[in-house]
């Protein structure tokens, strides 16, 4: 079996379990069926190294953004597009809007969620959204802004149908972390069963949001089995089908990342 972890911070994992050493976890997910790693970005000061990582195995990849509620940052379209040069980035994010972490007037993360989609039309890489509390808002400025020109992942995804479906309609994909096999994520549930299966991702957000049996440890790409097998019992079909759709999709959608 080939899994994708479609979006994870190898970066910030826990590595006590593996007495410091990253190559040890990376590991433990290859011999999980884990094919390949994004390692996506949250901020531009930490970007080096996120890179310098993804550089160091011919199966990771790295993105380049700033996340919605990294205040101490900014940026723009043009700085983006620069250090979106290097061929192991594949993505521009992760960015979007977070109305939970965030409050008051949020007129900034707007502007900063509109540079990182005309950088990605600019350097035609999809884009990798976060959206929290913000749905009507992420939505209409994915339209505003053309994101359909350029596609992307409405990663973790947490929201409804009605959400799904309006991102399914500007081209994007959606994925599933370990919250879908919480007891409580019934919305989720439904989203992940009724999904076109050409449109599903799969990811661990690691080190947060570990699947059951995993809950409350810090998660790890090696966990993203639990939540690939979880989804493919949803939805009534084998695991070895998920795995081959889903990394399919991955490979669609970030075009410049290496099938190796």
């Amino acid at each position: 079996m080939f899994l994708v972890d479609s979006h994870c911070h190898l970066d910030m994992l826990d590595l006590a379990p593996y007495n410091g050493n990253l190559k040890q976890a990376v590991e433990a997910a290859r011999t999980q069926g884990v094919g390949h790693i994004l390692n996506v970005s949250v901020s531009l000061k930490d970007f080096p190294q996120v890179l310098a990582t993804a550089k160091q195995y011919p199966f990771v990849s790295a993105s380049v953004g700033l996340h919605p509620n990294e205040q101490d940052e900014e940026t723009t379209a043009a700085e983006l597009k620069a250090l979106a040069q290097d061929e192991k980035v594949v993505a521009i994010g992760e960015t979007g809007l977070d109305c939970y972490r965030s409050t008051g007037d949020l007129e900034w993360q707007r502007q900063r969620f509109r540079e990182h989609i005309r950088a990605a039309r600019e350097t035609s890489l999809p884009l990798i959204v976060h959206s929290r509390q913000a749905k009507e808002d992420t939505i209409r400025l994915l339209r505003e802004e053309n994101a359909a020109s350029v596609g992307g992942v409405l990663h973790c995804f947490t929201e409804d149908w009605e959400m799904a479906s309006q991102a399914l309609d500007l081209g994007f994909y959606i994925s599933f972390s370990g919250i879908v096999t919480f007891r409580n994520a019934v919305s989720i549930q439904d989203v992940a069963q009724r999904m076109p299966l050409d449109r599903l991702l799969l990811e661990t957000d690691s080190p947060y949001l570990a699947p059951i049996p995993n809950r409350g440890k810090p998660n790890e790409p090696a966990f993203i089995v639990h939540t690939a097998q979880f989804i493919a019992g949803l939805r009534g079909i084998p695991g070895e089908q998920l795995a081959e759709a889903t990394t399919a999709n991955f490979f669609r959608l970030f075009k410049r990342a290496k099938h190796v």
